[in-house]
């Protein structure tokens, strides 16, 4: 089975960066899976998108997958180092997708997931630390998002929390939701 890595944090936290530096490491052939889709209508959303190729390696091997992250994981080489940027952006983009076909579309990420050779570091943004959406549409997004990234983490080898410029691997300094009574006695 792959490394699956998940880095997880707030906006601007420098998670990318994070798992950026994590993907130089392993010392593989990098492919960077984008998530968001051009808009050359919003400036800003550009610039963001611009930011984030300018600091890619020129080696890297760029592939767009707004929608069907699955059946592109699932078409990766078992010796390479998969980054996905990011989870919450492809959340988004299933928004309008009702919550029968988002549980199966989530269903099948974790499954090509759990199959997949190559490694895998994904990048996911944090959004239920402030208040409760006042509106629907909102609550759907944190929701599905903390969702994925429960799940996922679930079955992280390693799981990073990247906040305040700084890193914490949560895979040694916690222990899984999952976890006996007695074995969080043994990690306190």
């Amino acid at each position: 089975m792959s490394r699956v890595i998940l880095v997880t944090g707030p906006a601007r936290s420098g998670k990318s960066e994070w798992a950026e530096n994590l993907a130089i490491q392993s010392d593989k052939p990098v492919v960077y899976i984008a998530t968001a889709t051009e808009d050359p209508h919003d400036q800003e959303w550009q610039k963001r998108i611009q930011k984030h190729k300018e600091r890619r390696p020129q080696d890297w091997v760029t592939l767009y997958a707004p929608v069907e992250l699955a059946a592109t994981l699932s078409n990766t080489k078992a010796d390479t180092c998969i980054l996905i940027d990011s989870l919450g952006t492809w959340v988004a983009n299933f928004l309008e997708q009702d919550d029968l076909n988002w549980e199966k579309t989530l269903a099948q990420l974790l499954t090509v997931v759990s199959l997949s050779e190559a490694d895998l570091l994904f990048v996911a943004e944090e959004t239920g630390w402030g208040v409760v959406p006042a509106y629907p549409i909102g609550r759907k997004f944190r929701d599905r998002l903390g969702a994925v990234v429960r799940q996922l983490g679930a079955i992280c080898e390693t799981v990073y929390l990247v906040t305040g410029g700084h890193v914490l691997n949560l895979s040694v300094l916690g222990f899984p939701l999952t976890a006996t009574k007695s074995e969080s006695n043994k990690l306190s």
